[in-house]
């Protein structure tokens, strides 16, 4: 376990956008606590993304804070930073003769240094996350070879592999079969509890996630953000 995996994500006032005077969403104050699963809810461009992308720091907060424990991410190096939050994008990847197993093991790259040389422990964790997440059959494929699906898979487990205390997915199961939608979900559920990670993902398959998710951020257009329980969440929605 990462010894930083005690701390809480905390958002005060926070407005997110891509355009100074035009926020997506405005007065985002939130906590969320380690060992936490929770779906993140909302209709297609209400702003879910960019959210996650400003908690992150890859988009600028346009107005409040983003803390991970005390830290602001602004204020944080990039090393730093990829030591405390992990993300996984529905983007291509892009890579000359890249094996699954290469992608999975960039997960370390923020602990090996400055050539970037991975040791035993990063190798082994790089191929414990890779049977973590039931790739190891194609762990040798090129990552231009395989489905969108096992490509997913591959980005879960270099997130897993890259062990910070936050992990943020947008839309990870968006591309595997229901099976493999509901094991990914239980796994990270598992991972949020086992490894007292602060687990927060995006999906619009409702079912599954408020059947795993210990809670639910639902984002609607009235600018309202609410945090209930999957109980709650599934009578608003009649599931």
């Amino acid at each position: 376990m990462n010894d930083t995996n005690n701390i809480t994500l905390v958002l005060k006032n926070l407005q997110i956008g891509y355009t100074a005077g035009k926020p997506v969403f405005s007065e985002i104050n939130l906590e969320l606590k380690p060992g936490s699963f929770t779906g993140l809810i909302g209709n297609n461009g209400i702003g879910k993304s960019t959210l996650l992308k400003t908690i992150c720091g890859l988009i600028p907060p346009l107005s409040g804070e983003v803390l991970i424990g005390t830290k602001k991410i602004q204020h944080c190096p990039q090393q730093e930073l990829a030591r405390l939050i992990s993300l996984v994008l529905t983007d291509k990847i892009e890579g000359f003769n890249l094996t699954v197993f290469d992608v999975v093991s960039t997960g370390r790259y923020p602990y090996t240094g400055y050539f970037g040389e991975l040791s035993d422990k990063d190798i082994q964790l790089t191929q414990h996350y890779i049977t973590q997440c039931g790739i190891e059959h194609i762990q040798h494929k090129s990552i231009s070879e395989i489905s969108d699906g096992e490509r997913q898979k591959a980005l879960i487990a270099r997130a897993l592999a890259q062990q910070t205390p936050v992990m943020l997915l947008d839309e990870p199961t968006a591309f595997l079969d229901y099976a493999s939608k509901k094991n990914s979900t239980q796994l990270l559920k598992d991972m949020a509890h086992r490894e007292n990670k602060i687990i927060l993902l995006s999906s619009h398959d409702l079912d599954i996630l408020l059947r795993y998710a210990d809670q639910a951020l639902l984002i609607e257009e009235n600018n309202t953000c609410t945090l209930e329980s999957p109980e709650n969440m599934r009578a608003k929605f009649y599931l």
